[in-house]
């Protein structure tokens, strides 16, 4: 049984509900046969890279709130962060356009190493203040996981992935997603957003069911989790 998952590495809720799911996935007697995939999204394809502003004083001007405001706010996606085992520090992030970062992904997918990538840039942006964009980090980082630095330099001196990142965010619009991340199962069932814990071990139990009973019927549970949506509204 496959769980394809729409996401991008600046989104918290993505991280978040990553960690949901490898809790639920870990209680899952199927587990083993259960396989992941990652999808490309972004949450702001225009946005442009900048080394000089914190993602916490980014969400501030955009926002048009003062960064109290945006320390308090952030906070709390912190504190639940912190729930998952993860730790997030906004005012080291660096905004940073994201569509290298998902092609370095495709690369490591291609090569079996899809989660390990993801894993890593997500851990760089949100706990390290590592500028995700930036090629000189993106080939460190790629090595790290097991990754030849001479293929990232290639991938990252072409457009190599990037119809397969822009085919992602086709997809997830023909499906009809609306918050992130989004995690379809078996192409049935679908959670959107970083719901709570129960959910994901309930929609796993049931998507097993219909798996084995080969039901083709798509269901999503949204309800009130937190999630963020397209244009970076989180």
């Amino acid at each position: 049984m496959k769980i394809e998952i729409w996401s991008d590495v600046v989104c918290p809720f993505c991280y978040i509900g990553k960690r949901k799911l490898e809790k639920a996935l870990s209680k899952f007697p199927q587990k083993e046969a259960i396989e992941i995939e990652w999808k490309s999204f972004q949450l702001n394809p225009d946005q442009k890279t900048n080394i000089n502003i914190s993602t916490l004083q980014h969400l501030a001007e955009s926002k048009g709130w003062s960064l109290e405001q945006a320390r308090e706010i952030v906070s709390q996606v912190a504190g639940m962060a912190e729930k998952e085992g993860l730790s997030f520090n906004f005012e080291n992030a660096i905004v940073a356009n994201t569509k290298n970062a998902h092609r370095l992904i495709h690369l490591a997918k291609a090569l079996g190493k899809g989660g390990e990538m993801k894993e890593r840039l997500l851990k760089a942006y949100f706990t390290e203040g590592l500028n995700i964009d930036d090629s000189a980090t993106l080939i460190l980082l790629g090595i790290e996981i097991g990754l030849e630095e001479g293929i990232i330099k290639i991938l990252l001196e072409s457009n190599q992935y990037e119809d397969a990142v822009d085919q992602d965010i086709y997809e997830s619009r023909l499906i009809g997603v609306k918050g992130f991340p989004f995690f379809l199962i078996d192409r049935k069932l679908g959670i959107s957003g970083a719901q709570p814990d129960e959910v994901f071990t309930q929609t796993l139990e049931k998507a097993w069911t219909d798996y084995t009973k080969e039901n083709p019927k798509l269901q999503t549970v949204e309800g009130s989790a937190h999630s963020c949506e397209i244009g970076g509204e989180c």
